[in-house]
């Protein structure tokens, strides 16, 4: 089994929007960047799973997490499969695959991803169990640091560990609420439907699209504050899709066309083949 084609197919499938940056990633940080991604997005399934209900969503959520917090020098072949034995047929893929993305990363930093999944599954089962319950602008900043602006930290500390990259933590964790908050704008319908509100109560899309802005703002000073180099070349795509989203939403689309994100992309100084 090639690991790393394999991931960059789940990736593939999963979210072109990172499938673009981190398959233009240099080797070794491509791994690393690949593994934070299909862990976190492996639970984050789990999270918006429509055939589960918010206790087994908890539960698995906080197995898996206990699971990752034993991993020393790796993981045995059902160090995971054993928590999901009631439900493997119906979870996704990527999510069944967690253990192979959580050996893909270089070993020096593979436990730093681990912690930060570890983490961000806890936090998930917290919200489950609540039923993502949102009440105030506070409650939505937890959310989003816990699901997002998390992933802004991990993000600077793989750069850091990569080539020395130094970034601002507090600009990082807006990078990751930023995307996070344009996420919520444009998942609020099909949102409503399964029945969680991310929205503080009182709020509208334009309060929504305020609080997103006030973090884009952030990730854009993030973003600048990059050397030339991998970390800018990676930050800056789904930065722009992000800001190119919010500015169609508030246009009154329902998201970004594939032509849209291409013509974004073809902005950037980046080798992108639109396949």
């Amino acid at each position: 089994m090639d690991l790393r084609r394999d991931a960059l197919q789940i990736l593939k499938e999963t979210s072109r929007t990172f499938y673009i940056p981190i398959s233009l990633l240099p080797a070794g940080l491509q791994e690393a960047v690949a593994s934070a991604y299909l862990c976190m997005r492996a639970i984050d399934e789990i999270e918006d799973h429509p055939e589960l209900d918010n206790l087994t969503k908890a539960k698995l959520l906080r197995t898996i997490s206990l699971t990752l917090q034993a991993g020393g020098d790796g993981f045995t072949v059902d160090a995971f499969s054993a928590g999901f034995s009631e439900h493997e047929n119906t979870l996704a893929e990527v999510t069944v695959g967690i253990r192979e993305w959580s050996l893909l990363a270089p070993e020096t930093i593979a436990p730093r991803i681990w912690d930060a999944t570890a983490a961000m599954a806890d936090r998930m089962a917290y919200w489950a169990e609540r039923n993502w319950k949102i009440y105030t602008e506070s409650d939505l900043d937890r959310y989003t640091f816990g699901v997002a602006g998390a992933v802004g930290l991990l993000l600077s500390d793989l750069w850091t560990w990569y080539d020395g990259t130094q970034t601002n933590r507090t600009q990082a964790i807006g990078f990751g609420r930023g995307l996070q908050a344009v996420n919520i704008l444009r998942n609020h319908t099909e949102d409503l439907r399964r029945g969680v509100d991310f929205f503080p109560e009182g709020w509208s899309a334009t309060n929504m699209q305020e609080y997103a802005r006030r973090n884009l703002a952030l990730a854009e000073a993030y973003t600048n504050s990059l050397p030339a180099g991998p970390a800018l070349d990676f930050c800056q795509i789904p930065f722009t899709l992000a800001y190119g989203t919010l500015e169609a939403l508030a246009n009154g689309k329902e998201k970004l066309s594939r032509s849209d994100v291409f013509a974004l992309i073809e902005q950037l100084d980046v080798n992108v083949k639109a396949s």
